[in-house]
């Protein structure tokens, strides 16, 4: 569970709430039964016209994958490129299907490592390998769309809600006294619309792209990383390659972990030669 994407929404949730009360509005009003049916259930209605039956039933995926901390780390996935490299180099390319048992769980990663033990032309993996990541892009893409076509479509419903409720209000005039308070319930249903799209869907959205981004970023280090190892390139410039995606902090945070399993060369003088290279 991505704790951080949870504490963000109940901030922003809890912030309207408070700063209502504090300007001396009633909790009450805020809980009105028809705004709510009407700006939330015509966000699901329009939301389901838009989109074919396939990619709606994919929405507890998508949650889930807005809800959840990324599987994989860039600085972990370089450390296992390295070492894969230098297993090539010491013991040949066909060493490596010994060490794909250990990407099982890991398609991407397991299937560029077979094509290079078979032997595939490093244009071929390269082309395969960013097909992958293009269509891997375009299905989350198309399912978090979901949740941007609903942040567009919930102001719109909201202020659906606050003309049927103003059409009510002014079909009923008599009553002076009530007037003021009816137009402020008519307006709930524009706070509901306004307030969800971007409070909950639009970030929602938002949160998907940005955890999509690094993951396709981690792809692209392992398809470099990869075409390096299909080359027989050395250990310096497969990193050289693989800096480049980095900060020099969390280059340096590499250098730590491959240093540590190794036991020789100082981080700091290690990120220095690769930098010099």
């Amino acid at each position: 569970m991505d704790v951080a994407t949870v504490i963000g929404l109940l901030v922003g949730l809890l912030s309207l709430i408070v700063g209502f009360l504090l300007e001396g509005g009633e909790l009450v009003a805020l809980l009105k039964v028809t705004a709510f049916l009407i700006v939330v259930g015509g966000t699901i209605g329009a939301v389901v016209v838009s989109f074919p039956g396939k990619i709606l039933a994919k929405t507890p995926f998508i949650l889930r994958y807005a809800f959840t901390k990324p599987k994989e780390r860039q600085d972990d996935t370089i450390v296992e490129l390295i070492n894969l490299a230098n297993i090539s180099r010491r013991e040949g390319l066909l060493a490596l299907e010994g060490e794909q048992r250990k990407f099982e769980n890991d398609a991407f990663m397991s299937n560029g490592i077979q094509m290079v033990v078979d032997g595939v032309d490093s244009d071929v993996i390269d082309d395969i390998l960013n097909r992958d990541i293009e269509l891997y892009e375009q299905k989350i893409l198309s399912i978090g769309k979901i949740f941007e076509s609903a942040g567009g479509y919930a102001p719109t419903m909201g202020i659906i809600g606050t003309v049927m409720g103003l059409v009510h209000v002014l079909g009923s005039l008599e009553d002076a006294a009530a007037l003021g308070p009816a137009i402020a319930v008519a307006f709930i249903a524009t706070l509901y619309g306004v307030g969800s799209a971007n409070v909950i869907y639009l970030p929602i959205y938002t949160k998907i792209r940005n955890k999509l981004a690094g993951d396709v970023l981690i792809r692209q280090l392992k398809t470099e990383g990869i075409l390096s190892i299909q080359y027989g390139e050395s250990t310096m410039i497969l990193k050289k390659k693989l800096y480049a995606f980095l900060t020099e902090e969390e280059c340096r945070k590499v250098e730590q972990k491959l240093t540590s399993r190794s036991g020789s060369v100082n981080a700091d003088q290690a990120f220095q030669e690769v930098g010099q290279l």
